[in-house]
C-alpha cells in the first residue's frame, strides 16, 4: 500500500518534509489557500489541494496526517470543519503530527525548559496554541504526535538579505536568548516520527545551541565580511506588536527527546553550521 500523507497548510516545514517522502514513493497531497502556490508544489512531485477542503473526501487512502495551520480566536480552523471526518477516518490513520511551537512554555528568563514543563504562555498566540493542542488530544481515536517547534530558519528565511539591504539591527534585551530549528532538521525528525509512531508523544524540535539574537547576526555578518550592525537597546527599538512580542519570551529548550526516543542526528546542531550552509546554498 502507498504511503499518503495529506498535509494541511502545505507550506515552508511541510515541503521541507515533502522533498524527502518524494523520492521515496510517498504520495503527498498538500492543501493551500492561494492558487499561486499550486505549480510550486507540484512541481516538488506533491499535489495541490485548495483550502477549504471536504475531509471525508481528502482523507480517503491517507495513511499520515500532518497539520501547519494556526489555531485563531475560534480556535483550531482543522477541527471546526474536519473533526468528525478524522474521527470516521482515524482507524486507518498509522500517524497525525500537529506542528505546534514552543511559545507555550512562556517566558522562562532564560532558563531550560523540555516536554514535560508546565504551560505558561503569557503572549495571546501562545495560549491559542496551547488550546489548540489540547482539542487535537480530545479527537478520539488519532495517533496523535505534538511538535513544538522552535524559531524557525533555512533557506529564504536568514538574516542575510536584511544585512545587505541594511535594515538588520541587533537589539538588545538583557538575558534574552532564543532556541531555533532549521526547517531541514523540522523534516528529519517528522520523518523520524512517522517511521516509529508513539501516539500522545510530545517532541521539542530546536539545534543544540540556544543563542541571543544578536550573535545570530554578528556572525552571519562575519560571513558576508560586513561589520555587526550597530546594537539597539530593546526598549529603544521601534518594533510591531508582532515583533516585539517575540522578545516577550526567553528560554533554552531542551531537544534530548528527540535524540534519544527518534535516534535523529542533527544536519545543524547549531546556528553557525546552519548559516554557513545557507549562505553556500545562495551562493551556488
Amino acid at each position: 500500500m502507498t504511503k499518503t500523507l495529506l498535509s494541511l497548510g502545505h507550506g515552508y516545514s511541510a515541503r521541507a518534509l515533502a522533498r524527502r517522502l518524494v523520492p521515496q514513493g510517498w504520495r503527498v497531497i498538500g492543501t493551500v489557500r492561494d492558487t499561486d502556490q499550486i505549480a510550486a508544489i507540484e512541481a516538488e512531485g506533491a499535489e495541490a489541494l485548495q483550502w477549504p477542503i471536504d475531509f471525508d473526501t481528502a482523507l480517503q487512502g491517507v495513511t499520515h496526517v500532518l497539520t501547519s495551520i494556526r489555531p485563531d480566536k475560534e480556535g483550531d480552523p482543522v477541527l471546526r470543519i474536519g473533526r468528525e471526518a478524522l474521527v470516521r477516518a482515524a482507524p486507518d490513520l498509522e500517524w497525525v503530527g500537529y506542528l505546534s511551537t514552543t511559545g507555550v512554555y512562556g517566558d522562562m528568563d532564560g532558563g531550560w525548559v523540555d516536554e514535560d514543563t508546565e504551560l505558561h504562555p503569557g503572549g495571546k498566540r501562545g495560549q491559542m496554541r496551547v488550546l489548540a493542542e489540547a482539542e487535537w488530544r480530545d479527537v478520539p481515536g488519532l495517533p496523535l504526535h505534538i511538535f513544538r517547534l522552535a524559531g524557525i530558519y533555512g533557506p529564504g528565511r536568514g538574516p542575510f538579505a536584511k544585512l545587505r539591504n541594511g535594515t538588520a539591527r541587533r537589539i538588545i534585551k538583557k538575558n534574552q536568548v532564543f532556541s531555533r530549528a532549521h526547517v531541514d532538521d523540522i523534516a528529519l525528525v517528522l520523518e523520524a516520527s512517522m517511521h516509529q509512531p508513539n501516539p500522545g508523544r510530545i517532541y521539542n524540535v530546536c539545534d543544540d545551541t540556544p543563542a541571543p539574537p544578536q550573535d545570530i547576526l554578528a556572525y552571519a555578518a562575519e560571513l558576508l565580511g560586513m561589520a555587526p550592525p550597530p546594537e539597539v537597546a530593546f526598549e529603544d527599538a521601534d518594533l510591531t506588536p508582532m515583533a516585539r512580542s517575540f522578545y516577550s519570551d526567553s528560554k533554552r529548550v531542551s531537544n534530548a527527546r528527540i535524540k534519544e526516543e527518534l535516534g535523529v542526528t542533527l544536519k545543524y546542531p547549531n546556528y553557525r553550521d546552519a548559516l554557513k550552509s545557507m549562505l553556500e546554498e545562495e551562493q551556488r
